[in-house]
């Protein structure tokens, strides 16, 4: 099945050209150039994934991201300026999976969109892969589904990825380079999205998340899983 891309973005230049690498790539690819365009084009044809730009006209990337989270989890990739990080972290906040800093390659962001869409898919079919529990928390990830008290959690790819990792390997501590290589793929990047993540998965399935039990910091080191459950 062929996977349609939403990319928003007001330089034609950059919409163009990156529209022309993801259908090179294989996807149906949609153009828009502003945020209300961006909701109108996802609301007719839902995509699969969608590539921002957080400076956007009128309304801002930032406001696209949230509006998009509030009506489904499809996965997200910011385009941001190189050095805006505050902006940066504020969008893995609101719910984006990945984002690639301009000036990119429109290659190395066609293999990010692959990526983001392959963990998005969960395992291939054949390749059944056992559920993950935690006391009350329960990970499908085949289905790419979570649970906790039977109440699915709205996690985005990257925070279920996270979450995967941490349960497959309880005790265990993991720097933030170390998370950053074997969750999200990157042997260099931003290690403030790992913290980033890290806080919006233990809001979500931590009892008290300014007292994490699950999710524990390695105080000097990073962070390590101790499970709760029997």
């Amino acid at each position: 099945m062929v996977s349609r891309v939403l990319v928003v973005d007001d330089d034609p230049t950059v919409s163009e050209v990156v529209g022309r690498y993801l259908r090179r790539a294989g996807f149906l690819v949609d153009l828009v150039g502003d945020g209300p365009a961006a909701l109108r084009a996802a609301a007719a044809a839902a995509p699969d994934l969608v590539v921002l730009d957080l400076m956007l006209p009128g309304m801002s990337g930032l406001e696209v991201c949230r509006r998009l989270r509030a009506h489904g989890d499809v996965p997200i990739v910011m385009l941001t300026a190189l050095g805006d990080e505050a902006d940066r972290v504020v969008g893995l906040e609101t719910g984006a999976d990945d984002y690639v800093t301009k000036p990119f390659s429109p290659r190395e962001l066609a293999l990010r969109v692959q990526s983001v869409l392959r963990r998005a898919g969960g395992s291939r079919p054949g390749a059944s892969v056992p559920e993950l529990e935690d006391g009350d928390l329960r990970v499908n990830p085949d289905a790419h589904l979570a649970f906790r008290n039977n109440t699915q959690l709205p996690l985005t790819v990257r925070e279920f990825d996270l979450l995967v990792h941490f349960l497959r390997h309880p005790g265990r501590v993991f720097t933030r380079a170390d998370l950053l290589e074997q969750v999200w793929g990157w042997t260099v990047g931003d290690q403030a999205t790992v913290t980033v993540h890290v806080r919006r998965l233990r809001e979500k399935i931590e009892v008290d998340p300014a007292r994490p039990a699950r999710i524990v910091t390695a105080w000097g080191v990073g962070y390590r899983y101790e499970r709760t459950g029997h």
